[in-house]
């Protein structure tokens, strides 16, 4: 393989019903980044229908330098064959050096197939991006075995060096576009053979729960709260502070709080302003999830818990007694 011949960043976009997807927007920050080290561009491919120039707009602004969309009815919902196809034909004809994808479950469909029509290497799930500075190999960092360790992969003698992150790892950021928008149509070979999966209808989950992923503040529950009632106290906190709530493994495990709400590993990454960790001990694998957040507060009864080493701020409290009173003082401050 000639790795001279690949070149630049692409970033495989993401939309559903039309609306490009945060998870699209922090890995074209992050690119941009990437490609400072390297001296090259940033590239995204948007795949849809319906697609236009707005949609264009909104990925200059977060970084793409050059933008592809394929707009074809086909392509409108996502489908795993026509998809990678599509997408596996770009990356041969415009050779990449790195190709990013966000770890959503359409991205963790799909990021496989490609890797094996590419046949070249996969890291999923990447908490970190970097260029070695001596070889200019992109450094795919992972938690492994558990999360009990970090294994940094490279890909030195395959392209594209291929790599999915989870939505909230990174920030999302934006760019002056100086330069005119020019968008690049690129048609899309699909065939009848294609069309191996018929989608006859689908069906959006109506729900009035909030993001926990966009909140600015989180009141996070570990199985020290002791039991599901208790979850009630800190929703009465939550509200109090703006912010929702969230948990770790253990307490979705014990269904206490929805999966939805999970914060770590196996949950979901999150930064917001304000993580108060209420009874959670502070495994690695919940760690990972939330140690950007601007301001950790950690309660917990055990003065020992390796939570307190990630805590800006640490309370050895039994926390069904510290939170009403919390709540009772907020109270006061805010009939």
């Amino acid at each position: 393989m000639d790795l001279k011949a690949y070149k630049g960043i692409l970033v495989i976009g993401e939309q559903r019903q039309g609306n490009i997807q945060n998870g699209t927007f922090e890995l074209l920050g992050k690119a941009k980044e990437l490609a400072a080290k390297l001296d090259c561009n940033v590239s995204v491919l948007l795949i849809g229908n319906g697609l236009n120039e707005q949609h264009g707009k909104i990925l200059a602004k977060h970084g793409a330098d050059n933008i592809f969309m394929t707009n074809d009815r086909n392509l409108e919902n996502y489908s795993t064959e026509p998809y990678t196809k599509t997408i596996t034909k770009f990356i041969i004809e415009n050779k990449p050096e790195i190709v990013m994808i966000s770890a959503t479950t359409i991205g963790r469909d799909l990021a496989p197939r490609l890797s094996a029509r590419l046949k070249t290497g996969l890291t999923a799930d990447c908490t970190s991006l970097d260029i070695e500075d001596n070889t200019q190999n992109l450094l795919m960092t992972r938690p492994a075995f558990g999360g009990n360790i970090l294994a940094t992969i490279v890909c030195p003698n395959h392209r594209p060096q291929m790599s999915t992150v989870r939505p909230g790892v990174f920030q999302k950021q934006e760019f002056d576009v100086k330069k005119p928008l020019k968008i690049n149509c690129v048609r899309a070979d699909i065939t009848e053979k294609d069309l191996n999966i018929e989608i006859l209808d689908t069906v959006y989950e109506k729900t009035e729960k909030k993001n926990i992923e966009e909140a600015n503040i989180l009141v996070s529950a570990g199985r020290g709260i002791g039991n599901k009632e208790n979850i009630s106290k800190l929703e009465t906190l939550a509200k109090e502070l703006g912010g929702l709530v969230s948990g770790s493994r253990a307490v979705v495990d014990a269904g206490w709080i929805e999966q939805s709400s999970q914060v770590g590993q196996t949950g979901k990454t999150v930064r917001p302003d304000v993580y108060l960790a209420c009874g959670i001990s502070g495994a690695i694998q919940h760690i990972a999830g939330m140690e950007e957040s601007d301001l950790i507060i950690a309660i917990n009864k055990n003065p020992e818990a390796p939570i307190f080493d990630n805590a800006d701020l640490g309370i050895v409290a039994d926390v069904n007694q510290l939170i009403p009173a919390l709540v009772e003082e907020l109270q006061k401050v805010n009939p």
